[in-house]
């Protein structure tokens, strides 16, 4: 028994010893940060969490680009404009690299848009930018057609709950799930599909996967996490229900080619058949599905968490979304449909979609990023392979960009005569090479949306209720607590009725 003691003794004075030894190595290429301990770096002092309020505290003691330690890999925090745009915008090719997780590796490999590197990413990054920006011109079923048809299905559910108090989450959720359905499968479903509902669910379970204490475990000890049994699991089983659900709209739209591209999927079936002899294409059935994937994803809960914190907003402060009223009512009248274009009328109501967002900042951090080459930030030298973690919170908040930081303040985007100008250090898609491919159609979701529900409705706390619940969910998007609302039509003209829009998504309900 003495011997074993002694055995385990040694052992586990060797692991230290090579720890320190490799941090010691690593630690003199880069910048300070918080000591980490064996196996689980600074994890523990995170809370097993990357809060940007954390961030923020430790930013004041070890500066604006600092290190923490993921377990055994060091990752460098970028925090408050100026370290990010020095990053992101000016090394922009520099910091094109995307780490890749065990856990997202075992789950998706390194395919689609979202998670891919090289040229697999340059490849699938243009061909998305390129089939939303051909999907926003066609005539037929435009893009922002189909994001109206989607606003006209909302505001019919409002008018039917003729003011009563209703939880609007789970509808906004439906709405913009059906957005991307139309993008990607050229269709619209109908809430009460259960399939649809289905959908909903696994992409809400795998983008909570980000900082699911169980994936964190996972990254750390994959080779044993795979085998056992564990919450973690249910990560495995929702992926492969996704998969499966874009795999048969794959099959439906090859028994159903056309010759004119209809949505995202017609459009990559073609690429897949021009590029057929093409050797250095990466242009094939499980990059699809991936970028399909990867485009419910990024289109979905972000824009409906947005919206979520809209309306709360509107309700705590009744003298700005009065003000959007009348500039809406001035501006538009209560009988055409709302178009994008219109934005550049509305300059009011634009500073207060923008200041939803800078102010709700519903992703305080990352997504990472990772160096493809060495370069120098702030005189400090970060070599080729670092992981890079954007404080995206400290630049929405930087004080020294914003007048009023921490108030909602839609002046932060008008000018003295009241026109809408734009803050530099808004960057919630972040910037660079990597910034956010549906950075286009999420802007176009949020301005037809909240002009279609501001124009139509008051919204109320339900009756009894005095104060709006502005606490939040922390997950990797920062979501408002469930709450209750009621949408009080405002005129007679400004029915859905009035508002449909003039086409049908294929397939509709």
């Amino acid at each position: 028994m003495q011997l074993l003691h002694v055995l385990l003794l040694t052992l586990v004075a060797a692991v230290l010893i090579a720890w320190l030894r490799k941090l010691r190595c690593i630690g003199q290429h880069l910048p300070p940060g918080p000591r980490p301990l064996p196996f689980i770096g600074n994890l523990w002092e995170l809370s097993f969490q990357l809060h940007d309020g954390t961030l923020s505290r430790l930013a004041k003691t070890y500066g604006n680009i600092f290190t923490l330690w993921l377990g055994k890999t060091p990752m460098v925090v970028l925090h408050g404009f100026q370290a990010v745009k020095e990053a992101l915008i000016s090394h922009s090719e520099e910091m094109s690299g995307r780490p890749t997780s065990p856990l997202f590796k075992a789950i998706m490999g390194c395919n689609g848009i979202i998670f891919s590197n090289g040229e697999t990413w340059r490849q699938q990054r243009r061909f998305g930018l390129t089939a939303l920006r051909n999907l926003a011109l066609t005539q037929t079923k435009s893009l922002e057609g189909h994001v109206q048809h989607e606003a006209w299905h909302l505001l019919q559910f409002f008018k039917e709950e003729g003011g009563n108090p209703v939880d609007p989450a789970c509808q906004l959720a439906n709405s913009m799930a059906n957005v991307i359905c139309a993008v990607a499968f050229g269709r619209h479903f109908s809430i009460e599909d259960p399939v649809f509902r289905q959908l909903i669910t696994t992409i809400d379970v795998l983008i909570d996967t980000r900082q699911n204490i169980w994936g964190r475990v996972y990254d750390l000890f994959p080779w044993l996490m795979h085998c056992l049994p564990g919450p973690h699991q249910r990560i495995f089983h929702d992926a492969k229900v996704l998969r499966a659900f874009i795999l048969q709209e794959i099959r439906r739209h090859q028994r159903n080619m056309t010759n004119e591209p209809q949505d995202l999927i017609d459009y990559y079936l073609h690429q897949i058949s021009v590029s057929a002899d093409d050797p250095t294409s990466t242009f094939n059935e499980e990059n699809l599905i991936q970028v399909v994937a990867d485009l419910f994803m990024a289109g979905t809960e972000a824009t409906t968490t947005t919206l979520l914190w809209a309306l709360l907003y509107m309700v705590v402060h009744p003298h700005i979304q009065e003000k959007v009223h009348r500039e809406l009512d001035a501006v538009l009248g209560c009988k055409r449909l709302i178009e994008y274009e219109d934005r550049k009328r509305l300059p009011y109501t634009n500073a207060v979609i923008h200041e939803i967002q800078r102010y709700g900042s519903i992703i305080p951090v990352g997504p990472l990023r990772q160096c493809i080459q060495g370069i120098t930030l702030h005189g400090i030298p970060i070599a080729k392979g670092t992981i890079i973690l954007p404080n995206i919170s400290s630049v929405l908040r930087d004080p020294e960009h914003w007048k009023t930081p921490q108030r909602f303040n839609p002046d932060h985007f008008l000018d003295d005569q009241g026109q809408f100008v734009n803050n530099e250090a808004f960057l919630p898609f972040l910037a660079g090479h990597r910034v956010c491919f549906g950075e286009q159609l999420a802007r176009m979701e949020l301005f037809i949306f909240f002009t279609n529900l501001l124009r139509s409705f008051t919204f109320q706390l339900p009756e009894g209720v005095k104060h709006a619940n502005l606490g939040c969910v922390y997950r990797p998007i920062l979501k408002p607590r469930p709450y209750g609302i009621r949408a009080i039509p405002r005129q007679a003209g400004t029915t859905p009725q009035t508002l449909k829009p003039s086409f049908q998504s294929s397939n509709s309900d």
